[in-house]
């Protein structure tokens, strides 16, 4: 096997390798300027998105600054999703179908997030309208892995997981309707709370959904990154209908009793090294004195099939009604295939069956609660298999055969869009091919607190994949190594 081509921008810089709380205590404790930081991570950006090709607009010279010093995180550098609205940048959804003017106000959500006291220095990209699970685009280069450059990282949130892992950020925002927080965080080694429906602020496209299946969120390196700005854009706004998160600092050290999943609703094998990083943590699990056992898929088994209805549903919203919702340039022959033959798909028979497939999603929640009656967690694959080549997940693949290779990829994260439940991905193997693989928590509705708090443990018990650390493959070469 060749070794895979790493790509990371860590160096002894203002960045240096600190987390996000780190480097906000630094500016705020007077070691570094927010102008300094601000200057080192446009300078990593720069040093390696030529080879990953993460950055859908540069803000470099405009960036928005938080008027606000006293917050959480105030001065740390991130990059926006180009799927939301920020005052003076474009959002573009990553489709070549229009091109976006500068937004005129910030979006629903972008006030909360940009109350973190974060710089924002642009926007991200991802595939076309989030619907892809790699961030992969009809005539566009695609976005990269830092961990190994010919691999996919993930999407729909891909590009900002690529410059997290590689170095460049400490943290980046994303948002997740089918896994897009979740599957690059697992991509790129990285850890990806998607909170509870209704957690945060709902963004634009959320509000017009008949079920709104997005969360928001952001990718980290660390832990104590994600609980920092859970807890920072919950002092913005907290939805009274669920119980505060807080600050979380670090284990409860509580008995849980964990189910563990390893069969998915598309009916996908989990490969080998998938698995056994899944295996692994629950033995880690075990020993912190927990109680895993196997449970079954707490799904009905239409979910697949429904969610790939609601999926076209969107796809055609967004390719009918694009001159309305986007821009007046909008041309749906510019979109890709993906986009194009879920839209077909569903005009062609979709629109009879959706008044029952929304039925059966919205009760999904209830068959989901139910498992959570004798568990506090549930433990599986964040994907069936390790992150592919890049073209495997194309949008040029014929339509037929890419949506087969999807279902067999992600066959686990929808579950927690369409149920509103918490999800989070962590970094808990080493994959032969020079990739991380994520292993996914779930929880019951509103219990973010639980998953931050046994992600703490992990975090303490074990040690997630260095991208700095040399490549090391196991001796036969054949099975994933535990991070």
């Amino acid at each position: 096997m060749s070794r895979p081509t790493r790509v990371h921008a860590f160096t002894d810089d203002a960045l240096a390798d600190h987390d996000a709380v780190a480097v906000a205590e630094l500016i705020r404790g007077g070691e570094l300027s927010a102008e300094e930081v601000e200057a080192a991570a446009v300078a990593r950006i720069e040093r390696v998105d030529p080879d990953l090709d993460a950055v859908a607009f540069k803000a470099y010279d405009r960036p928005r600054r938080s008027r606000t010093p006293q917050a959480p995180l105030y001065g740390v550098p991130m990059l926006v999703k180009d799927n939301t609205d920020v005052a003076g940048m474009p959002t573009n959804h990553g489709t070549d179908a229009f091109r976006a003017g500068p937004a005129r106000w910030d979006g629903h959500y972008a006030a909360q997030l940009l109350s973190c006291g974060a710089t924002v220095l642009g926007k991200s990209r991802m595939p076309e309208f989030g619907l892809n699970a790699s961030t992969e685009f009809r005539t566009a280069v695609p976005t990269r892995n830092p961990w190994n450059t010919e691999r996919s990282t993930g999407a729909s949130s891909g590009g900002a997981a690529a410059l997290v892992a590689a170095g460049a950020l400490p943290l980046a925002h994303a948002n997740d309707g089918g896994g897009s927080i979740r599957i690059p965080a697992a991509a790129a080694g990285l850890i990806g709370l998607k909170p509870s429906r209704g957690r945060h602020l709902n963004g634009e496209m959320a509000r017009t959904m008949p079920l709104n299946i997005i969360s928001e969120g952001v990718l980290t390196r660390t832990v104590r990154d994600t609980a920092a700005y859970v807890a920072a854009v919950e002092d913005h706004w907290r939805n009274p209908r669920l119980a505060p998160i807080g600050l979380v600092r670090g284990p409860a050290h509580r008995r849980l009793r964990v189910g563990m999943v390893l069969e998915s609703v598309t009916g996908a094998v989990v490969d080998e090294q998938t698995r056994a990083a899944v295996e692994h943590t629950a033995r880690l699990l075990e020993a912190q004195g927990h109680i895993v056992e196997p449970v079954p898929i707490p799904a009905a088994n239409s979910l697949a099939e429904d969610f790939i209805t609601y999926w076209g549903m969107l796809a055609g919203m967004a390719g009918g009604l694009g001159r309305f919702a986007f821009d007046r340039s909008f041309d749906a022959t510019r979109l890709d295939g993906l986009t194009l033959g879920l839209r077909k798909q569903f005009t062609q028979g979709g629109w009879a069956r959706l008044p029952g497939v929304l039925r059966r999603l919205r009760r999904a929640a209830r068959t989901y609660a139910a498992a959570f009656e004798r568990h506090e967690l549930i433990l599986s694959p964040v994907l069936a298999h390790v992150t592919p080549l890049l073209g495997h997940l194309s949008p040029t693949v014929p339509f037929d055969e890419l949506m087969d290779r999807l279902q067999r990829y992600v066959a686990f994260t929808p579950l927690h869009n369409i149920t509103g439940a918490p999800g989070i991905s962590l970094p808990m193997g080493m994959a032969r091919e020079g990739v991380p693989i994520g292993v996914h928590l779930s929880a019951a509705y509103g219990d973010e607190r639980t998953l931050l708090e046994v992600a703490f443990a992990l975090e303490e018990q074990t040690v997630w994949p260095s991208i700095q650390a040399p490549f090391e493959a196991t001796a036969d070469d054949e099975t994933s190594t535990p991070a």
